[in-house]
């Protein structure tokens, strides 16, 4: 018998959020929470690394053996993160900032990414000498049979040769200048002018090192002028680092 008013039979009341409905929501909710921390945390993860651009300001001393040669380098200083390990390999790469030849810190990071500013880095490959001249030795045998014409002035003493259209370095240019008591230094760089942008690869030079190393080292065109303090920092900076 219902008591409702004029005999009708109200629904039977229940609540308007059932325990299930409840649960259901908290859940949502709860993985909702866990997505956007993962999301935040990923963020800050990615956007750090993103910022190191695979550099490290770790000062971690590795062992690298190369040939009959050990050098001991930071990691900050080593290129690639694959290489970053005391290890037996057959070449390594290395940056530098220049002048004060430093490996990547959190104080000099704009160094490393400001791609309009090349002259901030001097980039090496140390690897074994499968030659047995470096390239002052090879200037006489091989690079003086490319060579087109008489040499022009170049930068702080420097003679610019320019070279043969037919040539395997068409589009290059050499750079030569006498040194007493040492070998004439020679170093290639792409041809350029008012117009061309420059790299930190414009230029490379090769030379031995210890037992049995050979050191390809790179730099902007800009940094020509001093291409005497380069060529001395980069020798010492190898002698520094190779283990008696």
């Amino acid at each position: 018998m219902s008591n409702a008013p004029n005999g009708i039979d109200e629904p039977e009341l229940r609540p308007l959020l059932s325990a299930r409905f409840i649960y259901r929501v908290t859940a949502v909710v709860v993985v909702l929470a866990a997505l956007t921390a993962a999301i935040a945390f990923a963020g800050r993860w990615f956007g750090e690394n993103l910022a190191l651009a695979g550099h490290t300001a770790s000062r971690e001393p590795y062992d690298i053996f190369i040939g009959q040669d050990h050098l001991r380098l930071p990691a900050n200083m080593i290129r690639f993160e694959a290489q970053r390990a005391t290890s037996i390999v057959g070449r390594v790469d290395v940056y530098l900032t220049w002048p004060s030849l430093e490996g990547y810190s959190d104080e000099n990071r704009d160094l490393f990414n400001d791609v309009d500013a090349p002259e901030n880095l001097i980039f090496l490959q140390i690897s074994q000498s499968t030659m047995s001249r470096d390239m002052s030795g090879r200037v006489e045998p091989i690079y003086k049979q490319v060579f087109d014409g008489p040499p022009s002035r170049g930068p702080n003493g420097l003679l610019l040769h320019a070279t043969k259209a037919a040539s395997s370095y068409a589009g290059e240019v050499f750079y030569t200048a006498e040194r007493t008591g040492q070998a004439p230094y020679v170093v290639r760089c792409l041809k350029s002018d008012a117009q061309t942008i420059s790299t930190s690869a414009d230029c490379q030079r090769d030379i031995h090192a210890g037992k049995d190393l050979v050191v390809l080292y790179r730099f902007a065109n800009k940094l020509l002028p001093q291409w005497k303090e380069i060529d001395n920092a980069i020798t010492a900076f190898i002698k520094s680092r190779i283990v008696p």
